[in-house]
């Protein structure tokens, strides 16, 4: 029985060798193999404000009211952009004590409310204007825009298409040295790599008075950072 069970050990472990081995051994002959990463570059589509509303009050009830009525004037803002209320996503809502720990016994002192907001926008025209108008109301706080890209799956096939191209030439480049000539395609794999999303410095926020002289934002004149996507091609052809 011993020996049946060291053979049967012996039996699996050779096969679990096989099964590691590369995939390479199993091509046919009059072939070649041949791999490359494609890459596209595209504009970013969709800008995303985040910010918070927050407010502190001496009892939960009066911090709420408080809140409530900072969102009204950001439902405002949007309103007065053409944009409904509902576009803007709440991520995060907390009511918390807050509590003085100069002594040895805490004491609560206040609550405040915290809200986290995003906005989509595809229209980028809009951004200055309402990030302006939340740093000029003072109630919204950590203004910041990323910008990215949500449609992804059409840079998804540049990417591929132009991975493809890149394996098919240096294929070719081996078929030529060879004295042989390039086939059809037999096989082929494709990994897609991801996307890079940038992220942009918010807009001019600056709270200037009407009186001061006009000066132009941070960003101004600059385009958004444009985002890679990336392709890995494995292509297999034929040999002629």
């Amino acid at each position: 029985m011993k020996s049946i069970a060291a053979l049967f050990l012996i039996l699996l472990a050779n096969n679990w060798i096989v099964a590691q081995e590369p995939a390479s051994t199993a091509w046919q002959p009059n072939t070649v193999f041949a791999g490359a990463d494609g890459k596209f570059e595209a504009p970013p589509d969709t800008a995303m404000i985040q910010f918070n509303i927050s407010a502190q009050e001496n009892t939960s009830r009066a911090a709420f009211d408080h809140a409530s009525k900072d969102a009204e004037q950001v439902r405002q803002i949007l309103r007065s952009n053409g944009m409904e209320p509902k576009s803007a996503e709440i991520g995060y809502f907390s009511i918390q004590p807050v509590y003085d720990y100069n002594n040895a016994k805490r004491k609560l002192v206040a609550y405040q409310v915290t809200a986290t907001v995003t906005l989509k926008l595809k229209e980028f025209t809009k951004i200055a204007p309402i990030l302006q108008q939340l740093a000029d109301g003072k109630v919204t706080d950590n203004q910041s825009v990323n910008y990215t890209l949500e449609d992804i799956d059409a840079a998804k096939a540049k990417a591929v298409e132009d991975g493809y191209r890149h394996a098919r030439e240096s294929a070719s480049v081996v078929a030529r040295a060879s004295g042989r000539t390039l086939g059809d395609m037999t096989s082929a794999s494709v990994d897609t790599l991801g996307n890079i999303q940038p992220i942009r410095p918010m807009m001019a926020m600056s709270r200037m008075s009407a009186q001061a002289a006009p000066m132009a934002g941070p960003t101004e004149e600059f385009s958004a950072q444009r985002i890679t996507v990336s392709a890995h091609v494995s292509v297999v052809f034929a040999l002629k």
